[in-house]
């Protein structure tokens, strides 16, 4: 047996392993075909470096020449000097030195014997074989504290758990479809395998992986398809030889990996040190220079002449100790910490310590920084003494500028108005007025008089303190002093010439008064006389048009008191014209009591005279009317007093003969036939009245006191007489259908009409809801259904809900009730017989039985018949029938 115990475990489970592959082996020769091919193609695998191979692996490792080559290939080292002679001692001293070398590195070999491999015993010399592929290729395999055959299962398991369908459990089964190593492949090298189109194909998987491994990866083709899909249980040992070769291939890849992830965080570090140097030296020099264009500014101490430069120099300065400052505070708090960052950085990667350029160490910031925080200190105390200053200077000339701008805001205008001859057009009530308003002025210029002195001494102490614009001060107080002096002498002018022009219009205001008090009785006898001469009379009567003219006579008798009236108020008029020439007022004098103007006066006198006789003519005129209004009345009367009594005796006499019992229906039909002709042949009397009517309306005669007919009461007499005559003759006509069709007796027609007269107790041709009932019980009618009963009689008689049962529809209910009529059923059945018992009937069968006319009335009308058994051209006469007879739509 071959012991080795190096990452299998101890001694005694690998022997027992060792037995079941001798088993093993002795029962499935499978296994030995799998591993010597396995075997052969790893050897040659490391043989070609040397320029080699082997053919078949019991013969050509015999002479242990190509077995010490391999030992060297694979392990680096030289082997002792082998014998180069072809005697069987030879060959076994060179297989001796070969094992030794094996045994030389940890490995005990058992029951292997140089002897059994010179003689070609294949199992031995497989053994050897798989002792040193796992002493060189799979020992110094370690993942995740497993090493060997446990570690190289665990990289397959690590690499292949992304896939689909790929379980590595062991190194048999698990291989069997090649998907396992169709996943190692594509896991390292993606672009030699597309794994995701890969099928359901274990043959095609395994050749592919095979052959990309032979041509890409540089992995000899160890295994055969065919045995692996053939065999239950490949064997292990062939199939771990074959992954150790990819384990091989791709850990180079990733040892190379590593080492250049391990550059690339070296120069990471250092090129990031490199790039916070950088922005140290970066910070550090704008710091500097923004420290060195500050300070300067800081130590000025030139003072401004105003406080408004003055206040934006300490805006300027809040500026920069809110705005400006506050970030380079922070830049200088995050340089020092950058600085002591980088420090701890270089010293913890081995780095030597950073020194920044001269003058920007942290110590030289900081000394820098302090240096302009000095600066700013004094700064602010003398900008703030400064604003004190200024600010107590800028107060007094902010005073002076106050009080003159009020000043010279209340004096703006003044002079103009002051020199204002206003008076010499104003009236006597504006003249006053302008005399208390200018009082009041002298009392406003006097309350002025302090508020002048004021900007004149404040003024004066500007000049002392050396204000920087004293000048424009200056200027400005001469100016509102000057001004001052003018305002006080056109004051006391103005003053005079009111008091003188108030005296002059004094007078002229009697004289106005005077004519105020005269002109408006006057003005309103005239307005009063316009209005009455053009008032719009109406009058019926010839009585109420001459008391209209003896009133006229009367007013004219009252105008030459009236023109004297007029006269006296124009010569006031003229003395007010007379005073205002002789004095020079140019003033347009209107009188401040009244609204009248002499025009005024005059144009409605002019009116009055000319409305007098037109007043006259018109009242002549409108009595002429009067006498041709009543001409019309008396006409109209007359004949509207024959034509009124006429109608209502017709319309008694009609009333009558519908009401009487005695004689047939003939007989009543005969004489309203007879009425109705006597009322035709009256109407040219009404066309006649109609002519009058129109003539009264014409003249606007409205009332006539000599009949109580109007017009409008002969046209509904007379319309009414037409409607009853018509409706009277129509009801007898109806009655005599009626008796006709139901064969009614003459006898009981006059019972039906006696009983209607008598229970038409209000006798409107109609009977009411309660004398119909009453009429009903009277004829021996019995209500057996009581309300629900009589509900349907009445839906009967009164389909329209009116609440009156009129004459025909009693008739109808009576004749109804006692009389036999045709139903809906019947007319079903005679279409029935017609039809031939069937429930539809034919279109020929109807055009032969019955007339064209009522033939072709029942085609368009009935329905497609839609029952059973019917052909196309049948009809419904079931439906047609109901339809008749209102039991159903038609």
């Amino acid at each position: 047996n071959v012991h080795y115990n190096n990452g299998f475990g101890d001694e005694e489970d690998y022997m027992i392993q060792e037995d079941e592959w001798d088993r093993d082996m002795l029962l499935d020769p499978a296994w030995e075909k799998q591993q010597r091919k396995t075997f052969t193609a790893w050897c040659n695998s490391h043989l070609r470096k040397a320029g080699t191979q082997i053919e078949n692996i019991e013969d050509d490792f015999r002479n242990g020449l190509k077995l010490m080559l391999l030992l060297e290939v694979i392990s680096g080292e030289r082997l002792p000097k082998p014998d180069r002679g072809k005697m069987r001692f030879h060959k076994i001293a060179n297989v001796n030195k070969a094992l030794d070398f094996i045994t030389s590195k940890g490995v005990k070999l058992v029951s292997i014997g140089a002897e059994e491999i010179v003689d070609g015993n294949i199992k031995m010399t497989l053994g050897m074989i798989w002792t040193i592929i796992l002493r060189f290729a799979i020992q110094d395999i370690s993942v995740e504290e497993t090493s060997a055959k446990e570690g190289l299962l665990l990289w397959c398991q690590r690499k292949t758990a992304p896939y689909r369908n790929v379980n590595v459990q062991n190194f048999h089964v698990s291989w069997k479809d090649g998907l396992a190593f169709c996943a190692l492949i594509h896991k390292h090298r993606p672009d030699l395998i597309n794994y995701h189109n890969l099928k359901d194909d274990p043959m095609g998987n395994l050749n592919l992986a095979f052959e990309i491994a032979e041509k890409h990866l540089d992995i000899p083709k160890m295994l055969d398809a065919e045995d692996i899909i053939n065999t239950p249980k490949p064997d292990e040992r062939a199939i771990m030889t074959y992954v150790s070769c990819f384990y091989h291939a791709f850990a180079g890849a990733e040892q190379a990996e590593t080492a250049a992830n391990r550059i690339c965080k070296v120069l990471g570090v250092n090129q990031e040190n490199e790039k916070l140097m950088e922005e140290y030296e970066r910070l550090a020099s704008e710091l500097l220079e923004w420290i060195r264009r500050t300070t300067p500014w800081l130590e000025n101490r030139t003072a401004e002449k105003t406080m408004v430069e003055m206040q934006r120099k300490l805006e300027d300065f809040r500026d920069y100790r809110c705005m400006h400052k506050p970030p380079k505070v922070q830049e200088k708090c995050q340089l020092e910490i950058s600085f002591n960052t980088l420090q701890t950085k270089l010293r913890i990667s081995n780095r030597p310590a950073f020194m920044p350029s001269e003058g920007k160490m942290v110590s030289d910031i900081a000394s820098a920084w302090q240096g302009l925080e000095g600066a700013e200190k004094g700064y602010e105390e003398w900008l703030l003494t400064e604003i004190r200053r200024l600010e107590r200077l800028d107060h007094l000339a902010e005073k002076f500028r106050q009080k003159a701008s009020t000043h010279e805001t209340w004096a703006n205008g003044k002079e103009l108005i002051l020199s204002q001859k206003d008076y010499e057009t104003a009236t006597l009530t504006e003249v006053r007025a302008l005399l208390r308003k200018h009082e009041s002025f002298e009392s406003d210029l006097a309350a002025h008089q302090d508020r002048v002195e004021q900007i004149a001494a404040i003024a004066q102490e500007l000049n002392e303190l050396d204000y920087y614009d004293v000048a424009a001060v200056n200027q400005r107080c001469q100016r509102i002093c000057d001004l001052w002096d003018q305002l006080g002498t056109l004051t006391q002018k103005r003053r005079e010439a009111l008091e003188r022009t108030e005296k002059l219009l004094e007078t002229i205001d009697q004289l106005f008064l005077e004519f105020a008090k005269r002109s408006a009785p006057f003005n309103n006898w005239m307005e009063g006389a316009m209005e009455d001469l053009q008032d719009m009379f109406i009058v019926h009567t010839i009585d109420e048009v001459q008391s209209l003219i003896s009133s006229h006579e009367q007013f004219k008798a009252t105008l030459p008191e009236a023109d004297g009236e007029r006269q006296a108020i124009l010569g006031i008029h003229m003395e007010v014209q007379k005073i205002s020439q002789s004095y020079g007022i140019k003033a347009n004098l209107i009188n401040p009591y009244s609204t009248i103007t002499t025009e005024e006066l005059l144009a409605k006198w002019d009116r009055v005279k000319k409305l007098v006789p037109q007043r006259e003519g018109s009242l002549q005129e409108e009595l002429a009317r009067q006498h041709a209004s009543e001409r019309l009345r008396r006409q109209f009367a007359v004949q509207a007093n024959l034509i009124g009594p006429w109608i209502q005796t017709r319309m008694e006499e009609i009333g009558h003969c519908s009401l009487e019992v005695g004689g047939t229906l003939e007989d009543q039909m005969t004489q309203l036939k007879q009425f109705e002709h006597v009322i035709v042949t009256y109407k040219p009397n009404i066309d006649k009245l109609e002519g009058d009517h129109q003539l009264i309306q014409e003249s606007l005669v409205f009332d006539n006191k000599h009949t109580n007919y109007t017009m409008e009461h002969i046209r509904v007499g007379w319309e009414l007489l037409l409607t009853t005559i018509a409706r009277t003759i129509n009801e007898i006509e109806t009655q005599i259908l009626t008796r006709d069709a139901k064969g009614i007796s003459q006898e009981q027609m006059h019972e039906f009409r006696s009983s209607f007269n008598h229970f038409d107790r209000k006798k409107h041709g109609a009977m009411d809801t309660d004398d119909f009932r009453a009429c009903l019980i009277s004829m021996g009618y019995d209500l057996v259904g009581g309300e629900v009963e009589f509900a349907r009689i009445m839906m009967l008689v009164d389909p329209s809900a009116t609440g009156m049962v009129s004459f025909q529809s009693f008739i109808d209910f009576m004749t109804r009730e006692t009389t036999d009529t045709d139903t809906a059923d019947q007319v079903v059945a005679s279409f029935r017989i017609l039809a031939a018992n069937k429930p539809y009937i034919l279109v020929e069968e109807l055009r032969r039985e019955l007339p064209p006319d009522q033939a072709e009335y029942c085609i368009l009308r009935m329905a497609p018949y839609s029952g059973p058994g019917g052909p196309a051209e049948a009809l419904d006469y079931t439906a047609f029938s109901t339809a008749l007879y209102g039991e159903s739509d038609l």
